[in-house]
């Protein structure tokens, strides 16, 4: 296994000209300052790349996880105004509906005869007042007496109280009582979507029947999509309304969502979590509700020494840079790491002496294989 290693470093670190392998013989390590001398050949094919620390301001960041959620004002479960048998429906979950959109057509008896009774009420109330008028010009002139006017008065708005409640009910299924006469009586009613979306369930086939405390359909209308995200009480003091959110799926960690955290829960869930919502600045449609996402949070954040990400190595459960001690030598600085953000990383633990030395921003790897493998 050692030899395979040094074999692996040596094709990384040099190539297989002849002039090269009379330089790897100037490959030299100091095993116990953790120190390693390259020449120029090795340092080229290594890629190694010098700089000094950065000071730059590192965010604190707190990781959650959560998903794609749609207010209630913006979820609908459609249920059919009256009972009926389904005779129209071609709709599946998944399609889009605009607002109005009939979704089904329910026929049934009942259907027609509240058209008929309305109609019969209309005409008793137009009856039912002409009496009235009657009767109250007879009891003016002491021919009719009052309780018999009041009775007609009673009937006229029985009949227009009754005429009225059936006038809600049709315009409840989708029918105009205002036009409704003996010639144009419908069988069937509409059952329509009250929002514009896309269907997320169907619970109806043709021919069966329905009540109106069926539900029939949920539509979702993805115009106003939040992102509702899990905190737990030991990060809860650390998030506030306004702060920048960036999400992030499994499948595609690499591509960021941002948004804005809008709204804080009030209540603890058993778990002692509590939701926020996130109101996302540019959603895309392709995050359908219901999709899981983690989340970064910027919390505080903080001045301090930081190097590239390629510049940390990591040894024995430690983490490592290389110091230029002196041209073309470089030694092992163990550090402690903090907070990462657009490729660089926070470190602390280093002494006040190094904060101006120059430091290997990149092939760090090859001079941990060529060191250690030396080790052994």
């Amino acid at each position: 296994m050692k030899k395979l290693i040094i074999l692996t470093l040596s094709i990384f670190l040099f190539s297989c000209s002849k002039k090269q392998e009379s330089q790897e013989e100037q490959f030299e390590t100091n095993t116990a300052k953790d120190q390693i001398t390259l020449n120029d050949a090795q340092i080229k094919s290594a890629g190694i790349e010098i700089g000094t620390l950065g000071n730059e301001e590192i965010s604190e960041k707190i990781t959650l996880n959560g998903m794609v959620d749609v207010p209630p004002q913006n979820l609908a479960s459609v249920s059919a105004p009256s009972g009926g048998y389904v005779k129209y429906t071609k709709f599946m979950p998944g399609m889009h509906v605009n607002k109005g959109e009939t979704l089904a057509i329910l026929e049934d008896p009942q259907i027609v005869q509240l058209q008929q009774d309305y109609l019969l009420a209309k005409s008793n109330l137009s009856y039912a007042r002409k009496d009235y008028t009657r009767q109250n010009d007879l009891n003016k002139s002491k021919a009719a007496s009052d309780k018999v006017t009041q009775q007609a008065q009673t009937e006229a708005q029985n009949q227009n109280i009754l005429m009225r409640g059936m006038a809600e009910k049709l315009r409840a299924m989708g029918i105009n009582p205002e036009n409704l006469n003996a010639g144009n009586i419908r069988r069937s009613i509409s059952v329509s979507s009250p929002v514009s979306g896309y269907i997320s369930n169907v619970n109806v086939k043709i021919g069966q029947y329905v009540s109106p405390t069926d539900k029939l359909f949920d539509v979702v209308n993805t115009d106003d999509v939040h992102l509702a995200l899990t905190v737990f009480e030991k990060d809860l003091n650390r998030i506030s309304v306004g702060q920048r959110v960036f999400a992030y799926t499994n499948q595609n960690p690499e591509k960021k969502y941002a948004a804005n955290i809008i709204l804080i829960g009030k209540d603890f869930q058993p778990d002692k979590s509590v939701v926020i919502h996130c109101y996302f600045i540019d959603y895309d449609k392709n995050l359908i509700p219901g999709t899981y996402m983690n989340a970064e949070v910027e919390t505080n954040s903080e001045t301090g020494n930081t190097v590239p990400d390629d510049a940390i190595v990591t040894w024995e459960g430690k983490q490592y840079i290389f110091q230029e001690v002196k041209p073309k030598t470089y030694k092992m600085v163990e550090i402690k790491i903090g907070n990462s953000e657009n490729g660089r990383t926070e470190i602390f633990n280093i002494d006040q002496n190094l904060k101006n030395k120059k430091f290997v921003t990149k092939g760090a790897y090859a001079l941990l294989m060529g060191l250690k493998n030396v080790e052994e």
